[in-house]
């Protein structure tokens, strides 16, 4: 990690950092001179063996474990990113869970274990970081969404339900916060990394019309350019990553 690094000095967030796209995400920003807050549930060896693959390269991270959800593990996780390192510059709410339920056999714990780290994440969050990013007039907030939310998907309501809304709350973000300097982007990963997608809706069997699935450098490579600097007109947009599985 040398020469002319773009986000040299900066400071990002990246929950659920530990593993496929969230791990990938923190390795692209590192790698172009970011200091990552890694943030996990609770996985402290995994998190601290993505901090460990971010020094060996000759980067800088920290982990914070916590709940997106959580209020006050957010505000402190924002409270010492700000004490360590005077800034927060970057936010990616890549942390989520998934399952596969029958609606009508939903429950409402089984809606609220999916909806709650998903859409109450990126709200907690976000609503922790901004403050900080207004005070300096930048910043840049990435929101995870999910291909499902487009096709549809049988068996995933409480999925699409909440990847949907990512979408909303991105749009109304950006519009918001526009003139403070901030931009807000949605990210829509299709297929990565042989993980098979469950939605049964016309256009999601198969490969995509690139011919393969994508792997988590594919959607991270995206996430990293909208955090540079030079992207600032870019905001309140939702970026799809699937090799053409949806085109809008």
């Amino acid at each position: 990690m040398s020469g002319t690094r773009a986000l040299e000095g900066h400071v990002a967030i990246v929950t659920g950092a530990v593993r496929r796209i969230g791990k990938a995400t923190a390795l692209a920003l590192a790698k172009d001179g970011a200091t990552i807050v890694i943030n996990a549930l609770k996985s402290q060896d995994e998190a601290e063996a993505t901090v460990a693959e971010i020094a060996a390269a000759g980067g800088r991270a920290v982990v914070h474990l916590g709940d997106v959800a959580d209020e006050s593990a957010m505000a402190e996780l924002t409270r010492r990113a700000l004490r360590d390192f005077g800034r927060i510059d970057i936010l990616v709410n890549n942390a989520a869970v998934r399952g596969e339920t029958p609606f009508v056999e939903m429950t409402l714990e089984q809606w609220r274990n999916v909806t709650r780290p998903i859409l109450d994440g990126a709200f907690v969050c976000s609503r922790a970081v901004l403050p900080a990013m207004v005070e300096r007039r930048y910043g840049r907030i990435i929101n995870m969404g999910g291909v499902s939310a487009h096709l549809g998907a049988g068996g995933r309501a409480h999925v699409v339900a909440a990847k949907a809304g990512i979408v909303g709350l991105t749009r109304a973000l950006a519009t918001e916060f526009a003139a403070s300097g901030i931009t807000v982007n949605c990210v829509v990963p299709g297929k990565i990394g042989g993980q098979r997608s469950h939605t049964s809706g016309q256009g999601i069997q198969g490969q995509p019309p690139v011919g393969r699935e994508g792997i988590p450098d594919d959607v991270a490579g995206v996430v990293h350019n909208l955090c540079l600097p030079q992207t600032s007109y870019v905001t309140g947009q939702t970026i799809h990553v699937s090799g053409g599985l949806f085109m809008p």
